[in-house]
């Protein structure tokens, strides 16, 4: 009775096949004609001259808006609003200025576009989720938060509505982080001592480098880590250079950007713990400032322990194939 019953199944799904086929050739359609008019209609055509990221004026006033703003207020707000997790004294936006829209400070629009990617530093693919929390351990010194919290889900709501119309694996400009620097130079301590005087740094940062207030701090236990981006010579050259001082940006030459950089890089500076596993393939960057597979760090500050080492820790993300059932 079942044989018999599949066998009609199959009679009727034959003869269908052969009525649609039949009016498709009687109509002198030409096979996967239709497709192809279905891709080319629902083909997106970008322009990133004409294209703008969103901004907070554009958030829309219902329950999406609402995860929207709370995301860029924790953007904006961070040790405020998360002092459990960003236990230092930056906020996202000392490094992802103008609410993560300015091309020359490791913008944040066209990131949702971006994720999962490969880091080479991890030696893994990530997502997005997984790239906030490395700015949670490393650029905040903190700690990693829970990734199926209210406030991830906000983080990365508002950074879908900046990539809104970007397509998917879409490269905008500032895709990879901050500008790379033409050259790289030597960057002479001394000098970038004096820098820093003569061009207000200290105004700002303060002589100890501790920040003031909104302003971040630049070395000391409340600093970004280690293991941060911005502890590499070039990286921070290259913000300093098209980003400060927040009065004159760009004003600096490349080679002063180096020496601050170097300046400000010598002094002590939270640990990464897990860093000697990064660039587990090798391949490290030649000014990454501590150990790792085939690299010697490249002038190495003094280290200052984590309160919570475990915390700042970004887990891989588990293979449940080969879990125990």
């Amino acid at each position: 009775m079942g044989r018999a019953l599949f066998g009609l199944a199959l009679t009727v799904l034959a003869a269908a096949c052969s009525d649609s086929v039949g009016k498709g050739a009687a109509a002198g359609a030409v096979p996967g004609a239709a497709d192809s008019a279905h891709g080319a209609a629902s083909s997106v055509t970008f322009s990133e001259a004409a294209w703008k990221p969103k901004r907070e004026a554009d958030i829309p006033n219902d329950s999406l808006g609402a995860s929207i703003k709370r995301g860029l207020y924790l953007l904006r707000f961070t040790p405020e609003s998360l002092p459990k997790y960003a236990t230092g004294g930056l906020r996202c936006v000392s490094c992802h200025q103008d609410d993560g829209l300015r091309v020359t400070s490791a913008p944040l629009a066209g990131s949702h576009a971006r994720f999962p990617k490969y880091m080479p530093r991890s030696g893994t693919v990530i997502a997005l989720a997984d790239r906030v929390n490395y700015c949670f351990t490393r650029s905040l010194a903190g700690n990693a938060i829970p990734v199926s919290s209210r406030e991830m889900i906000d983080f990365l709501a508002y950074f879908a509505f900046i990539s809104k119309d970007v397509p998917v694996g879409t490269k905008i400009a500032g895709t990879d982080g901050l500008v790379s620097s033409p050259d790289t130079l030597a960057g002479d301590v001394a000098r970038g001592a004096a820098l820093y005087t003569s061009k207000q740094c200290v105004t700002c940062h303060l002589a100890t480098g501790a920040g003031n207030g909104p302003i971040p701090p630049l070395w000391g236990p409340r600093s970004y880590s280690v293991g941060a981006s911005m502890a590499r010579l070039e990286r921070a050259a290259s913000f300093i250079k098209h980003n400060m001082p927040q009065t004159a940006p760009g004003s600096l030459a490349p080679q002063e950007a180096f020496d601050l950089s170097a300046f400000v890089n010598s002094h002590a500076r939270p640990d990464s713990p897990g860093k000697e596993s990064d660039w587990p393939t090798g391949g490290a960057p030649s000014d990454v400032p501590y150990d790792t597979k085939g690299h010697k760090a490249f002038h190495p500050p003094l280290l200052l322990p984590r309160q919570n080492p475990q915390g700042a820790l970004v887990p891989k993300p588990p293979v449940i194939s080969r879990a125990s059932r």
